[in-house]
């Protein structure tokens, strides 16, 4: 994760500066404040990246003379079909409908897809 993190840093760096200089030389808030966003996110996900490389230390992929076979590891999970999607869908759609039918819609909507939304986070809890 080190060039990883290394990689979004720079970008991170990029979109600071290109913030700093696009706001003194255009005076505009709305594009300013886009790149520092964009600053923000990218220095994030190096943030991320860098926790990951310190607490996990070098991958195969982090070595120059690693196999293809080293990075191979055991692929012990495949989940089953799951009802959960349709359901939280289907309650985002309700949800939106009901902002222009009327708050019971909404309010339907919203509880089915919260019982969706549920219902994909823990439906492999018990493993």
């Amino acid at each position: 994760m080190k060039a990883e993190a290394v990689l979004f840093g720079g970008v991170a760096l990029f979109f600071g500066g290109s913030a700093a200089l696009y706001g003194v030389w255009s005076g505009e808030e709305a594009g300013t404040v886009a790149l520092v966003v964009a600053c923000g996110m990218a220095g994030l996900v190096a943030f991320f990246c860098l926790i990951q490389y310190r607490r996990r230390g070098t991958r195969a992929q982090d070595r120059t003379e690693a196999e293809v076979a080293d990075a191979a590891g055991p692929v012990a999970f495949f989940p089953d079909e799951s009802p959960w999607p349709i359901v939280t869908a289907l309650g985002f759609a309700l949800a939106a409908t009901g902002v222009v039918f009327g708050l019971w819609l909404f309010l339907i909507g919203l509880g089915v897809l919260a019982r969706g939304v549920y219902g994909m986070v823990f439906q492999y809890a018990h493993r």
